[in-house]
């Protein structure tokens, strides 16, 4: 792949690659694909639809997909195996949770790339708290900086072996919201220093892992504007956070940000991310985004390209040993519900 990616990564309209979606991607060549519910019926056909999406293009671009496992997994039985929300297997197996998310992890790593999707928006690094938003709180990895960093450790581990890119989120940090970024703007009051010994820290050991994606959230310390869109919050995360992978927003078309799509992707790119995300697959707001932000800068096509080359050939694993491993890993017998209480 030799042509400068295009600035985003895209959705489709359904199951079939559209004649004029076919056009489009090959005209704007995106950085990469992901894929939603609209998107998956049958394994034949999810296969066939990665691999004319990669045709489209010209190369091997990576295919995204949400399957954190609990209630953001977009394949389910028979397509893939149905997990309990992450939050509430770390209580599950205490002690022996970080072994148990590597499996987890692994298993879906191996059920993704079988289907042609190598890439995964996992680990979730924000720290939960009694009051995160029902949204996001089981799908959190612990409520301790300690324990999401091990867990989130352990889950992006198991991509790499497995084949499939993470990608860690939300970053700098999504614990603290008390409103659901799909559909209003959270704002952070805590203070600078709780935030870097906490939130923002659970990101700093992931500097090295190939991809992350921002958090629609204002922190007031810091700026007016939500992370996505401010030059100063983007700034904080390459330096003081050290995170040197390519960064794609959230969602562009959540309702966190304000202004067309054109806007709020040009306001990204200008304050410091890489790439677009546009999720939804319509074409008619694709094209004026893709019109308005082109391709990567230079440094943004360097960190694509170190992100790609994290993608590796996995050795080949018996799933159902992972699962039997799994199964038989000792649990905590105190474990209680974690979403309550």
């Amino acid at each position: 792949m030799t042509a400068p990616f295009g600035a985003a990564i895209l959705g489709c309209s359904g199951p079939v690659l559209l004649a004029e979606e076919r056009q489009f991607f090959q005209l704007v060549n995106p950085f990469g694909f992901i894929l939603f519910n609209r998107n998956l019926e049958t394994a034949h056909q999810i296969r066939a639809l990665c691999a004319d999406l990669r045709d489209a293009v010209g190369w091997t671009a990576p295919i995204f997909i949400d399957q954190e496992g609990g209630r953001v997994q977009r394949l389910r039985p028979p397509l893939a195996t149905d997990w309990p929300a992450p939050l509430d297997q770390v209580a599950e197996f205490g002690a022996n949770a970080a072994h148990a998310m590597y499996l987890r992890y692994r298993i879906i790593a191996a059920e993704l790339l079988a289907l042609g999707i190598d890439g995964n928006c996992a680990p979730v690094l924000d720290v939960a708290r009694p009051e995160t938003h029902r949204i996001l709180r089981n799908r959190c990895y612990g409520e301790t900086l300690a324990q999401v960093v091990t867990m989130g450790r352990a889950v992006a581990q198991a991509h790499l072996d497995g084949g499939v890119l993470p990608v860690v989120k939300h970053i700098p940090g999504h614990g603290l919201a008390q409103l659901d970024s799909h559909l209003d703007l959270p704002r952070i009051t805590a203070d600078a220093a709780t935030l870097q010994a906490t939130d923002f820290a659970a990101f700093k050991p992931f500097g090295d892992l190939p991809l992350g994606m921002t958090a629609h959230l204002v922190y007031d310390a810091y700026d007016s504007r939500p992370a996505t869109i401010s030059p100063r919050m983007m700034q904080m995360i390459r330096q003081d956070l050290g995170f040197g992978g390519l960064i794609m927003t959230d969602d562009i078309s959540m309702q966190a940000l304000s202004g067309t799509i054109p806007e709020r992707g040009q306001a990204s790119i200008d304050a410091g991310c890489d790439v677009v995300l546009h999720c939804n697959g319509v074409m008619s707001e694709m094209a004026p985004l893709m019109a308005q932000i082109g391709t990567l800068s230079e440094p943004s096509q360097i960190r694509a390209r170190a992100a790609l080359a994290a993608r590796r050939t996995p050795p080949q694993v018996d799933v159902t040993a992972l699962m039997a491993e799994l199964a038989a890993l000792p649990k905590d017998p105190s474990a209680t519900d974690p979403t309550h209480g």
